[in-house]
């Protein structure tokens, strides 16, 4: 299946519920690429068959959202040792298909009740610090520093006229694309090597997509970012983007072989990531 056919059909599914769901993760990205304000790309994105969805869970949110996905040819798959366990919506093969997944912020009463991690288990296994919960039907993960990525997401339409076979053009919610990095920097301790560089990747073409709004992204971080963050990782943030782009490493030099349809240098990502930091985060 073409994956802007399954996006359109998992927007249509989820379309009662636009207003309470982000588009986070590897499909924010894709995405982004239709705001007009978006730079236009020669190159691919980078593939990914999951799609998350982030939402707050301080409000209940009304309605049957696993009913709606069942409606439009999604299965739920349960996993894990959790209660509820987690989920993932599939449309397609199981193994190769385009599936959706929910998240939600961890709190500190999750935090308390969710299981302990096997002693076997790594500090960068991010699964152990977790928990999950239901809401609207469905399982949803819930997750440490996800609140950032709710920060002001932007509003992105989806139509037929930029490829998205959807019935009628629709507004869907994305994260804000300098949260979407920031986060990346939040995270980034509880990250294997494989995924550090993917984020690295994903960084780097971000800034690639918005290169004319460093400007902006400076003054909704001192704005709204920062504030949202609070004092303490706002400073994470600011020591992970200084430790990250200011010499090459082996983060960004596997971030570099990533891409199969373009010429990637490590030095390019270095210089282009630091200098765009100091623009973002210190002005």
């Amino acid at each position: 299946m073409n994956d802007l056919d399954a996006l359109a059909k998992l927007a249509q599914a989820l379309s009662p519920w636009h207003a309470h769901l982000v588009f986070i993760g590897g499909w924010a990205h894709r995405i982004h690429r239709f705001s007009p304000r978006a730079n236009q790309l020669t190159y691919q994105p980078v593939f990914t068959r999951d799609t998350d969805l982030a939402f707050a869970n301080k409000v209940p949110i009304e309605g049957d959202i696993k009913a709606a996905l069942a409606e439009h040819g999604f299965r739920e798959q349960l996993t894990g040792e959790y209660r509820p366990p987690v989920a993932h919506y599939t449309l397609g093969d199981e193994n190769g298909g385009f599936y959706a997944e929910f998240l939600t912020p961890l709190t500190d009463s999750a935090a308390k009740r969710r299981p302990k991690p096997d002693v076997t288990m790594t500090t960068t296994d991010v699964t152990a610090r977790n928990a999950t919960m239901t809401m609207a039907g469905i399982s949803a993960q819930q997750i440490r520093y996800l609140d950032i990525l709710l920060v002001d997401p932007w509003l992105i339409t989806l139509s037929p006229q930029i490829g998205i076979p959807v019935p009628a053009s629709m507004d869907v919610q994305v994260a804000n694309p300098l949260c979407y990095m920031v986060q990346k920097f939040l995270i980034q301790s509880d990250r294997p090597a494989a995924k550090q560089a993917q984020d690295v990747l994903y960084i780097y073409d971000t800034i690639e997509l918005f290169g004319a709004l460093l400007d902006e992204f400076h003054e909704a971080w001192e704005s709204r970012i920062c504030p949202a963050l609070g004092k303490k990782l706002s400073k994470t943030v600011l020591r992970s983007s200084e430790k990250s782009f200011s010499n090459i490493n082996d983060v960004i030099r596997a971030a570099a072989r990533i891409p199969q349809d373009r010429r990637l240098s490590s030095q390019q990502i270095q210089q282009t990531c630091q200098m765009a930091f100091e623009t973002i985060l210190q002005g």
